[in-house]
């Protein structure tokens, strides 16, 4: 496999070098400038009755509002680590849960889609701590449209990977075409500082057995590793060490009063012929690192998988791979496409704080359904006994429901400056632990818009 060796001189681009000049740019009709996106209106919500209690938020909106308002929130703005979000996917269809209830639709194509995924993606960007990480979720239809757009609002220097999951079984198409079987994760920073815990998968037999080959006097199993790098050095990693000059086009990975620590301890292995290489004990790594092909984490797959029923659910597993590797614990995680709440339950289970949104009625009943029943087996029982999932993880005063102050209804309630000030009725609420206007009847949830979560 060819190694690239970063270079040192200069290359000309044949574009003209200029200051604006950041990269690529998706241009199309009804693109509005960042600035009258920031500036989008901000909603006004009131606790539910039946729901208020702890610092989690969920919100029954639409996301888009529900952004623009804790974008003034002090106690969010700046301060949310991670965001997934698993957007419609230009579909132009609707979609059904299990029980055959209408849960979103998914008519928006081409640059509109685009255009609205992107008021919402700058509006996450400054919500996001600079340490902070976005995981974007989408199919082959608009991944690539997308990765155009991220980079314009975070910086093609903080792009981290391009993450292609395994979805499904393969399918017997009768279309002439290759199987659908992979969905993909563009993954982002803030900075090029942020929060990191390396995910790694544990060893099993037969690759600890191709891996790590060897074993020494004590019974430790090891393998063999170059010590030199490619490039050149002028400096002592690029000088003699034992006698030898480092192969033509490469350096020492150490200086060598570090190899020479490391040949003392016994970390250095002599080959007959006199080549240096170094060892590294299988006792020292945590697992093999995680790479960028996901083929563990498939959705709904078999009868006894638990699942909510909604549309496009997504596999727990793959949201406690990316909470993990991109927070810690006690950080706030956000998903704005919340769908049935996977991202909620599994951030919960994984000791972090979270907010949510979601302005399907679908989403929302399977949302609270989920958080104070758990889930239920995925198979088809005809005489309907099913068993649900025991799922602990919440009491009703761990999180508080807000829905959206209609219009009609805004003229009630004090001007939204006096609101900011007072902290009352208002997303903004900095715990939204029983602040507020709350509703005193069953809230009905407003039409169904293309912004519904697919997770």
């Amino acid at each position: 496999m060819a190694v690239p060796v970063p270079g040192k001189k200069k290359r000309t681009t044949g574009v003209q070098d200029h200051p604006d000049n950041q990269g690529f740019r998706l241009d199309y009709p009804g693109k509005k400038s960042e600035n009258v996106v920031l500036a989008t209106p901000a909603g006004l919500y009131e606790p539910d009755s039946a729901y208020v209690g702890g610092e989690n938020r969920l919100y029954h909106a639409d996301n888009l509002g529900v952004l623009a308002a804790l974008a003034h929130d002090e106690s969010i703005a700046g301060k949310v680590k991670l965001v997934y979000i698993d957007p419609p996917f230009a579909t132009d269809a609707a979609f059904e849960s299990r029980k055959q209830r209408h849960a979103y639709d998914d008519h928006l194509v081409g640059p509109a889609f685009v255009e609205a995924l992107r008021e919402r993606l700058i509006l996450i960007h400054h919500l996001l701590a600079e340490d902070g990480s976005l995981y974007l979720h989408l199919d082959e239809r608009m991944t690539f449209n997308m990765r155009v757009i991220l980079a314009e609002i975070f910086g093609e220097k903080n792009f981290r990977s391009f993450i292609t999951r395994r979805k499904c079984n393969p399918k017997n198409y009768t279309r002439k075409t290759y199987g659908n079987v992979a969905d993909y994760i563009l993954y982002y920073s803030k900075t090029d500082t942020y929060v990191w815990n390396r995910p790694v998968e544990p060893w099993d037999d037969s690759r600890v057995a191709k891996e790590y080959q060897y074993v020494d006097d004590q019974g430790r199993r090891y393998k063999k590793v170059p010590v030199h790098a490619p490039g050149v050095r002028n400096g002592e990693t690029g000088k003699p060490w034992h006698g030898k000059m480092p192969p033509p086009g490469k350096h020492w990975q150490f200086l060598p009063s570090t190899l020479d620590e490391m040949d003392a301890r016994g970390e250095i292995y002599w080959s007959p012929t006199g080549n240096p290489r170094r060892k590294i004990y299988l006792e020292n790594s945590a697992g093999v690192p995680l790479q960028n092909i996901w083929m563990d984490v498939r959705d709904a797959h078999n009868q006894n998988i638990h699942i909510t029923g909604y549309p496009t659910e997504k596999n727990p597993e793959l949201l406690a791979r990316i909470i993990e590797a991109s927070s810690n614990p006690g950080d706030l995680v956000m998903d704005c496409y919340a769908g049935s709440g996977t991202t909620l339950a599994v951030a919960s289970s994984l000791g972090r704080h979270w907010i949510g949104v979601d302005r399907s009625d679908e989403a929302i009943s399977a949302i609270l359904h989920r958080l104070r029943h758990g889930t239920e087996r995925m198979g088809d029982f005809v005489n309907g006994n099913t068993k649900t999932k025991s799922l602990p993880l919440f009491s009703i005063s761990d999180f508080t429901l807000y829905h959206e102050v209609k219009e009609e209804d805004r003229s009630l309630v004090p001007a939204m400056d006096e609101l900011s000030a007072s902290g009352v009725l208002t997303s903004c609420s900095g715990s939204g632990r029983g602040r507020g206007r709350v509703s005193g009847g069953k809230h009905q949830g407003p039409e169904v818009d293309s912004d519904d979560p697919g997770g």
